[in-house]
């Protein structure tokens, strides 16, 4: 008679999931990221807080250090995974697009190894409330 030997499965690690809100103008970009229900806040940084010079809150090199900082604090708190809603201005008045922090914030918090689960935009919509500046044959240039 043979003795079939039973391995056991390998434990499978959960990757625990939080939500990173980047807020992404034209002067500066802010990440918060908050537990999955947005209740509790884990990390906040902004460009200011990884800059000298205010110019260069925004830049691309303030994203990627805000990005470090972010994915060594959810190390520490032992998430693996990003769900991202990214915001412009927008409103009436703001621009639509974001700010050049966006992209650079979520290519160098991949590189980083912290795995991405949806990127959402939630830029606000106007609904037809206050009147857009500019007259009424637009901006004169």
């Amino acid at each position: 008679m043979s003795e079939t030997v039973i391995k056991p499965k390998p434990k499978v690690k959960k990757t625990r999931w939080a939500i990173a809100h980047i807020k992404s103008t034209y002067n500066n970009t802010i990440v918060t990221v908050t537990d999955i229900t947005g209740a509790e806040t884990l990390v906040r940084c902004s460009g200011g807080q990884v800059v000298k010079a205010d110019r260069l809150e925004s830049s691309a090199s303030a994203a990627m250090q805000i990005a470090k900082k972010v994915a060594d604090s959810l190390k520490d708190n032992g998430i693996g995974g990003l769900y991202l809603r990214v915001k412009a201005k927008g409103g009436h008045n703001g621009p639509r697009n974001t700010g050049p922090g966006a992209q650079a914030f979520i290519k160098a918090i991949s590189r980083r190894g912290v795995k991405i689960g949806k990127i959402e935009d939630v830029t606000p919509e106007p609904h037809d409330g206050c009147r857009a500046k500019g007259g009424r044959r637009g901006r004169r240039v």
